[in-house]
């Protein structure tokens, strides 16, 4: 058995698993954490477009490090770059998992960092621009065993 077939053996039972148990549904307070924090971001700002590129796993074996990058479509000029972007977990229990801030000077608005996942949710990730405009993206993950104490 080859290292490739396990991990896919893991990922197969993971899902199996999460699909006879199901998860848990949002109470009221998880989901206004993250809603109240991306509403923050926007500040009555409407998302305008895609532009991210997400890498981040479909399954994660374990929650506690979860590889994730973030490549934004930008030339980062001084009149036209990413200002921040913003990485938001909808079932964490502390939703914000991170702000990052870039300057003009980067060549490339681009990211890599390890992120803590409780469980099977949406990873939103915003990006402010600096003419004011927000791109956004989202990507599901499901997580076998959860990083987050709850």
């Amino acid at each position: 058995m080859t290292i490739e077939r396990r991990i896919l053996l893991k990922a197969g039972a993971a899902t199996a698993a999460l699909a006879l148990v199901g998860s848990a549904p949002l109470r009221a307070d998880e989901v206004n954490a993250w809603q109240d924090w991306r509403d923050q971001i926007l500040d009555e700002r409407e998302v305008v477009g895609d532009g991210i590129v997400l890498g981040l796993p479909a399954v994660a074996e374990n929650g506690a490090q979860v590889p994730l990058t973030i490549r934004v479509d930008s030339p980062m000029t001084v009149d036209d770059h990413v200002r921040t972007i913003h990485i938001i977990a909808t079932r964490n229990p502390a939703p914000e998992i991170g702000t990052f801030h870039l300057t003009p000077s980067l060549t490339r608005a681009e990211v890599m960092t390890r992120i803590r996942i409780a469980e099977e949710q949406e990873i939103i990730v915003l990006a402010e621009l600096s003419d004011g405009r927000v791109l956004q993206q989202t990507a599901s993950i499901i997580v076998s065993i959860g990083g987050c104490a709850t």
